[in-house]
């Protein structure tokens, strides 16, 4: 869902260049040097207003988490939220998901993930699914090697295509989840806005993680 542009966003992104990147290739295989200390980068595409990207980099203050959003007000939200928690572990770019390639380095993510991405229902849309076969090539082109896939989605079609697209790409199954809320994963488990949105209605989550 597009946000109407907000006049404070811009500035607000250029005010804090040590929290949000807008140039990422410059630190292509240089990722680390933005971060407080080395440790495993786990990457969020898609991130929206920050919720989980934000909870997961204060849950595990061992790992290195980039949050990565193409909407330049949606980005300048979860930068405001960000900067009140004062994470050394977190880091932001405001960015195009179909260029990761340009991005990181070879081996350079441990992890990545995918949340409530746009569905993109027509058959003739399946190319710009998120889990299609071109882009899980540039995940693994991404990933260390066996580096997971995580994904969640309140959408049954797309959870199916993700199953098919990652099974025929030859990705193996750590786990699958179809309704994540009522299952032992979720005790850990760092909720989105639109999981919360989605589970207060009712609606099963679900979830799957994959290594390549």
């Amino acid at each position: 869902m597009r946000v109407k542009h907000k006049k404070w966003a811009d500035p607000l992104i250029a005010a804090h260049p040590e929290m949000m990147i807008e140039n990422a290739p410059q630190y292509k295989g240089k990722w680390q040097t933005r971060f407080a200390k080395e440790q495993p980068l786990h990457l969020e595409v898609g991130m929206g207003k920050g919720q989980f990207i934000i909870g997961m980099a204060m849950a595990h203050p061992e790992i290195n988490f980039i949050g990565l959003e193409i909407q330049r007000t949606v980005a300048a939200i979860a930068l405001k939220k960000a900067l009140e928690k004062e994470l050394p572990n977190l880091q932001l770019i405001c960015g195009d998901g179909g260029d990761l390639a340009e991005y990181f380095a070879p081996g350079e993510v441990s992890k990545m993930y995918l949340n409530f991405s746009d569905p993109w229902p027509k058959k003739r849309h399946a190319k710009r699914r998120l889990t299609y076969k071109t882009f899980l090539a540039s995940y693994r082109n991404i990933l260390q090697e066996h580096g997971a896939v995580e994904l969640k989605t309140d959408n049954m079609g797309l959870f199916e295509f993700s199953l098919a697209s990652m099974n025929n790409f030859g990705m193996h199954f750590d786990g699958v989840w179809l309704d994540l809320h009522n299952s032992p994963e979720n005790e850990h488990n760092v909720e989105t806005e639109y999981e919360q949105k989605f589970a207060a209605k009712g609606q099963p989550i679900y979830k799957l993680t994959a290594n390549f």
